[in-house]
């Protein structure tokens, strides 16, 4: 990752601090090993710490809403869902001049999915299908409102400002008007007419674990909530190819419409990261290409 920050407001986090907060607060883990882990996450710092652990700080103030809403909802949501999801074993708290909440999990083994490299695409589009229909299943009241769950025509303003912001950068190649387009027509789509329903709300490669080609894990919960069923079916186009995009689909019934708000939905996401991340966040700023490429091809 660059060396340019991320965001503004970046608390600096090392290996070093990490190893302070867990001796400071949890003790008994203070004689494992902290390691730094690779990571294309926009929000959150990795450890691993020891062989069967890993500690999660959030990198901005906003990134405490995350932790809170993953104390809250993992462990009720855990057994209603048919892949491991993050357990959570410890509740940090600020300390040593960290000044937010952070967590520690159990470890979950696997791999992230990587575009062009699915060993299963099919199989492994089955098994998306099957964890967004788990989620979509769950009755819990009470339930945040999701990360971009609401309304597609709150994402308007920053979608339009984003292509912008690509018709400022022609390197990237983004054909802009087409991409417009495909936002117009997302916007035009009939919204969600039904109650809310429970959301990952962002179903991002780097957020999916897999083990020979299978979805074992989902991780990072911190969009959590409920809202339109369309915010689910990221993986059509950030992750899936033709074929498994169509398995996904055939397997969540989805109609049109829905279908319509999803590729809007996830390409406005990409849109906006890119110019974001381009210069800060090469795995962010490639999975976006991606999705434009994709979404503009089946366009």
């Amino acid at each position: 990752m660059s060396a340019r920050q991320m965001h503004p407001g970046m608390h600096p986090i090392d290996a070093r601090l990490v190893q302070r907060l867990i001796a400071g607060q949890f003790p008994r883990w203070a004689r494992l090993p902290v390691e730094r882990l690779a990571s294309g996450g926009t929000v959150n710092a990795m450890y691993r710490l020891g062989d069967d652990l890993v500690v999660r700080l959030p990198l901005v103030r906003g990134g405490v809403d995350d932790v809170m809403r993953e104390r809250t909802w993992l462990p009720r949501l855990a057994s209603r869902l048919p892949t491991a999801v993050p357990e959570l074993l410890g509740e940090g708290e600020p300390a040593h001049g960290y000044p937010w909440p952070w967590s520690v999990y159990r470890w979950l083994a696997g791999v992230n999915p990587e575009v062009g490299s699915l060993r299963q695409p099919v199989l492994l589009a089955e098994d998306l299908a099957a964890f967004v229909t788990a989620m979509r299943s769950i009755t819990l009241t009470c339930a945040p409102q999701a990360h971009r769950g609401g309304p597609l025509a709150s994402l308007d303003t920053d979608t339009r400002t984003a292509i912008g912001e690509l018709r400022r950068i022609p390197q990237e190649g983004v054909d802009c008007d087409a991409a417009e387009a495909v936002w117009e027509e997302a916007l035009l789509a009939p919204g969600h007419d039904g109650p809310p329903v429970w959301l990952h709300a962002d179903l991002m490669p780097g957020n999916l674990l897999v083990d020979g080609g299978r979805l074992t894990s989902v991780i990072d919960f911190g969009c959590l909530g409920t809202g339109d069923p369309a915010c689910d079916l990221f993986p059509a186009w950030n992750l899936l190819p033709a074929k498994a995009r169509e398995v996904f689909r055939a397997a969540l019934n989805v109609d049109d419409a829905t279908w319509t708000r999803g590729r809007g939905r996830t390409l406005s996401q990409a849109l906006i990261a890119l110019p974001y991340y381009r210069d800060t966040n090469p795995a962010m700023a490639l999975n976006a290409r991606h999705v434009i490429r994709t979404v503009l091809r089946e366009r």
